[in-house]
């Protein structure tokens, strides 16, 4: 029998540190055995084996371990090659040529084109809800095509030189053709599928045949611990040799322990407030204004962040490529205050959406309410569910907190900002000349050009749309002493979660 550990937000009740015992799952991390266990927040019903829909970062992972995509995201987001062995493009951006390295299947089989190409229809139909669906908006599927079994051609509808980015992105693993039951998942990645108990643990053995070379342990365990301090409970105790997504207070309780360590990739999750420039009384630009002078991004790193980030500068993707060098903004007590007044809004009342979902905000939302009370905006926290947060601020969001790991610049864009993608909507802002920027930026072979259009968007999302990035914070992980083979990775890249080459000490 194996017991859920603490499914906080999913469970009314769970184990506490204290009640962290694994039963029925072999041999603890430490030397001697060849299972590595990993401890991952859960989500219960939630969870998912199909790579094309991938809802939270352990199904994430799971993928990662059992199949592979065409390219990966290196750490400043650019495409590096995995299946496709290499890929060029006419002189219009509009078609893509393909070459597939020599990969098997789990089962034996190479991968082929058609596998390809029925992975893109597979991701591209809205049966699936694909999450990397918006990506592919402008592959036309019906000229694409397989030119033998290593190579296809991919046709776009409109010329993107970025279009390979979009091949590394969370959910566009490479299935086989025909795959519709992923209860027992086949894919060419370094770990063969081998068990899963519906919100429990999931099982999977070193594939040896794999293209990239075997893994260096035979076994990798994902282990269910929604909360933190049981994760890093398990990880001191040795029950598990990596703990998943720590708290800036998480990762300080592991300094100078010699048991385990805080392994941190620095600015990779971009903490936010959203305002929505749609509805009152943030479709006021002044107001809007007041707060992205009223807060002080400083002790919100300090105090929320224990200072393990950096400052934003209210726009997504700093270190990443396309982000331009701009001027920091500072906070201006002063000027906000006259902003309040002159919209009229002295000590109105705001109420901050905020959740469990990202353990970040509470701290966060205390700072923010007692700087904004400073330049006369009244704020008010109000607590939602985890489980649903970010839709319902998509959906009924005033003022409100949200936070989004690494994503190339062009990605985050194009998911977001667009005026053909409202799903992942959360302020309500939609400007035309976004659009025309971006498909500049993308339908060009000029990179000083491509560059420019970005700086422009980035500009104006900073200035209008209402989301503002007042952190960015080190996206932290716990390791077992003697695990090697991880490296400090951005969250969506090819490195993040790769257990590929962890051994154990």
């Amino acid at each position: 029998m194996t017991p859920v550990l603490n499914r906080r937000g999913f469970l009314a009740a769970g184990l506490g540190v204290a009640g962290l015992v694994l039963t029925g799952c072999g041999a603890g991390s430490g030397a001697g055995t060849d299972r590595l266990r990993v401890a991952f927040a859960a989500g219960g019903s939630r969870e998912s084996l199909d790579p094309h829909v991938l809802p939270l970062y352990v199904d994430q992972a799971r993928a990662k371990a059992c199949f592979d995509t065409l390219t990966g995201w290196s750490q400043d987001m650019t495409a590096q090659p995995r299946l496709a062995e290499s890929w060029e493009s006419d002189d219009s951006g509009r078609r893509w040529r393909i070459r597939l390295r020599a990969a098997p299947f789990h089962d034996g089989r190479n991968v082929t084109a058609d596998d390809v190409l029925y992975s893109l229809r597979r991701i591209t139909d809205p049966g699936t809800d694909g999450i990397a669906a918006a990506l592919f908006r402008d592959l036309d599927l019906t000229a694409s095509r397989a030119t033998s079994a290593t190579e296809l051609d991919l046709v776009l509808n409109r010329p993107n030189f970025l279009f390979p980015l979009a091949w590394g992105a969370p959910g566009t693993e490479i299935v086989p053709q025909n795959a519709t039951d992923f209860t027992r998942p086949v894919g060419t990645g370094p770990f063969r599928f081998t068990s899963f108990e519906p919100g429990g643990p999931a099982l999977y053995t070193a594939f040896d045949g794999h293209w990239d070379g075997p893994p260096a342990v035979r076994e990798l365990e994902f282990l269910p611990v929604d909360d933190e301090e049981a994760r890093i409970g398990a990880l001191l105790s040795g029950q598990v040799a990596y703990a998943h997504d720590l708290t800036p207070a998480g990762a300080a309780r592991l300094d100078g322990d010699d048991r385990a360590a805080a392994m941190a990739a620095p600015a990779s999750a971009n903490q936010f407030l959203v305002m929505r420039v749609d509805r009152p009384p943030f479709d006021d630009p002044r107001l809007r204004e007041a707060v992205r002078l009223g807060i002080d991004r400083e002790e919100l790193v300090r105090i929320a962040l224990l200072d393990r980030g950096r400052v934003g500068n209210d726009m997504f993707g700093l270190g990443l490529q396309y982000y331009p060098e701009v001027d920091q903004v500072t906070r201006d007590v002063g000027r906000a205050r006259e902003l309040v007044r002159a919209a009229g809004a002295q000590d109105v009342a705001v109420e901050l959406q905020t959740s469990g979902a990202d353990p970040n905000f509470d701290a966060a939302t205390t700072v923010v309410a007692r700087q904004l009370g400073e330049v006369g905006i009244r704020v008010s926290p109000r607590t939602l569910p985890s489980e649903n947060y970010f839709k319902a601020i998509r959906q009924q969001g005033v003022f409100s907190q949200n936070s989004t790991g690494s994503l190339p610049i062009p990605d985050y864009i194009g998911r977001r900002m667009l005026t053909s993608t409202p799903t992942y909507d959360f302020t309500g802002y939609r400007n035309p000349e976004i659009d025309r920027l971006y498909y500049a930026a993308t339908g060009t072979a000029d990179e000083a050009a491509r560059a420019e259009s970005f700086r422009q968007i980035l500009q104006r999302l900073r200035a209008d749309s209402g989301g503002l990035v007042w952190g960015v914070r080190d996206w932290n992980v716990g390791v077992a002493a003697g695990v090697s083979g991880l490296e400090p990775a951005r969250p969506n890249t090819f490195a993040w979660a790769n257990f590929a080459r962890a051994g154990l000490g």
